[in-house]
């Protein structure tokens, strides 16, 4: 315990992590307040005088709260139908073909007060062989008070496109619906861009914790203290476990806190409320996950940290090898942009299989375990199929150990030559 005392406040005293922690609790402070100021947050109304006033951050999402109230709450058919005949009235009534052909002001006025609940209307009714959805001009109101059982039919037609060939993957995906509490609940003020952001901060952590890692056992390479450090009682596989452990320590714990700060500023800037909004109002009106957004927050925390700790254990697997401070730096950090080069640069089909098993993931931006939750997407091996939020779960439960494990075997057989 003496040991890894010393070996974290060793860590934590060099200059360059200090100015890594600082950077990031500042960037989990910026990324907190920022999407309430995207144009998700701006609305307008036009006051007595005709004087059109516009409301951006916290006072347009009080204003949105205030006239969305009608509709917070249970998501039920009802609302739902109400929606959709409000929607054709207002466009028949301005004689426009879809919102966008609206005067100004006319869509915040009118539309916006029921808009969430629009939101996967066209996905419900979409053609269940050609998956093509319908204008919402062109849907019968009344069969809208089949709402939920039409979303059930939707998520067997949906994966009869998406897994045409892998009928395992369509009954995980029907399996997994059926388990999603209906009906929905919608709470009016969050956006789906304070997750991304979730995401974002979380990738970022990442990359300044790559860094503090990184050193672990090439600067002792660098320096000669490694010399000195293999004399002594515990100088190899004690040691190196150690030095692991005190990595793993310090930055899971700035990740954790920094997750918990943003998740923190983020909902009471939202209204805590808001967590209690289904997942399928925000996304997919049939993604899969049964959890509203306070469950998916922590559901990406926890995989993220998974994710980082993988990371942080492969950095260190390449640290223990490597006596070059730049080549292991530079490295370890080709690993956490790695995941995106392949979802940029290879066939869909294949760059899951690829990137769905790096250690970085869940937390890189287009790949992250949240798109991955969002979407319906699974690794499909014969007859068995794994959804792919499990799957990248499942490689860092065993990257973790394996990395670690290899960097103590490494650093304990190290020669310097």
């Amino acid at each position: 315990m003496r040991l890894l005392k010393v070996e974290m406040k060793r860590i934590l005293k060099t200059r360059l992590t200090l100015v890594l922690l600082t950077a990031a609790f500042l960037l989990t402070l910026v990324m907190a307040y920022l999407p309430i100021t995207f144009p998700s947050s701006i609305c307008s109304y036009t006051d007595a005088q005709g004087n059109v006033i516009e409301l951006k951050g916290l006072q347009g999402i009080a204003y949105k709260k205030k006239l969305q109230a009608d509709i917070s709450g249970t998501v039920t058919p009802e609302k739902v139908r109400q929606a959709v005949e409000n929607y054709q009235a207002c466009l028949r009534k301005y004689g426009a073909e879809t919102s966008y052909d609206l005067p100004d002001g006319v869509y915040d006025t009118e539309i916006l007060p029921y808009a969430p609940l629009l939101r996967g209307i066209r996905e419900v009714f979409a053609d269940p062989n050609t998956g093509i959805a319908p204008s919402i001009m062109d849907i019968d109101p009344e069969k809208v008070d089949n709402y939920y059982s039409l979303c059930d039919e939707r998520i067997v037609s949906l994966m009869k496109q998406e897994q045409k060939e892998h009928p395992a993957a369509q009954q995980s995906a029907i399996d997994s619906y059926s388990q999603v509490k209906k009906p929905y609940l919608f709470y009016p003020g969050y956006s789906t861009e304070a997750m991304e952001y979730q995401t974002l901060v979380a990738y970022l952590i990442q990359l300044l914790c790559t860094v503090i890692a990184a050193p672990v056992f090439t600067s002792d390479y660098q320096t000669g203290a490694d010399d000195i450090y293999r004399c002594t009682k515990y100088g190899k596989t004690k040691f190196a476990c150690i030095k692991i452990l005190s990595a793993f320590l310090i930055c899971g714990t700035v990740y954790s806190l920094s997750a918990a700060l943003f998740l923190l500023l983020s909902n009471s800037l939202y209204g805590w409320e808001c967590t209690k909004s289904s997942m399928q109002i925000l996304y997919s009106i049939i993604s899969l996950p049964a959890m509203n957004i306070g469950q998916m927050q922590i559901f990406t925390a926890i995989a993220g940290l998974l994710s980082l700790l993988a990371v942080i254990s492969l950095t260190l697997f390449f640290s223990s090898k490597i006596k070059s401070m730049t080549v292991c730096l530079s490295l370890a950090l080709l690993f956490c942009i790695l995941p995106i080069i392949i979802y940029m640069a290879l066939p869909e089909n294949i760059a899951i299989w690829i990137y769905s098993i790096l250690p970085a993931g869940a937390l890189s931006l287009q790949t992250g375990i949240l798109y991955a939750a969002a979407e319906f997407d699974f690794w499909n091996i014969g007859n068995i199929a794994i959804w792919l939020p499990h799957v990248m779960i499942g490689a860092y439960v065993v990257e973790i150990p394996l990395f670690a494990g290899l960097s103590v075997y490494s650093y304990a057989k190290y020669r310097i030559r």
